[in-house]
């Protein structure tokens, strides 16, 4: 099946760049979301990262035992945390890149750039199809 093949070597190939630096996605993609989209409760952060919210509070503890992100509580509702990146999570986000970007680089490797391009272009139409955004199913 095309997804699972494709699925699964972008998954090795990534966690193979992060654990040639000691890291796994979570210290990417929670860094990453916070990055892009400023502090969140751990509901919003689970939303906007797309990890079960079972699966972020394991990671978020880590990162915060790490100094990567902290947790404070919510000024309009105390019962909820916020979470936030700190500092030293900005620049292990920045040295992640590289692994990131190299991971990215060999996926499409054999392919001619006239081809990624096709490639970037069909996996854009799918998902724009199934996302259901107007032009996709063209």
């Amino acid at each position: 099946m095309p997804s699972w093949l494709l699925t699964q070597h972008a998954h090795r190939l990534v966690a193979e760049g992060f654990s040639a630096v000691d890291a796994h996605g979570y210290d990417y993609r929670l860094p990453a979301t916070l990055e892009e989209s400023g502090p969140a409760s751990q509901a919003g952060l689970s939303r906007r990262s797309g990890i079960h919210v079972s699966d972020l509070v394991a990671a978020i503890n880590e990162l915060a035992d790490r100094g990567l992100v902290e947790r404070a509580p919510d000024p309009s509702d105390r019962r909820r945390n916020i979470i936030s990146l700190t500092a030293a999570g900005r620049r292990r986000l920045r040295r992640l890149e590289k692994p990131l970007a190299d991971s990215q680089e060999a996926l499409p490797a054999p392919l001619s750039p006239e081809e990624r391009q096709q490639l970037t272009a069909l996996l854009s139409r799918l998902l724009d199809h199934h996302n259901g955004r107007a032009g996709g199913a063209a």
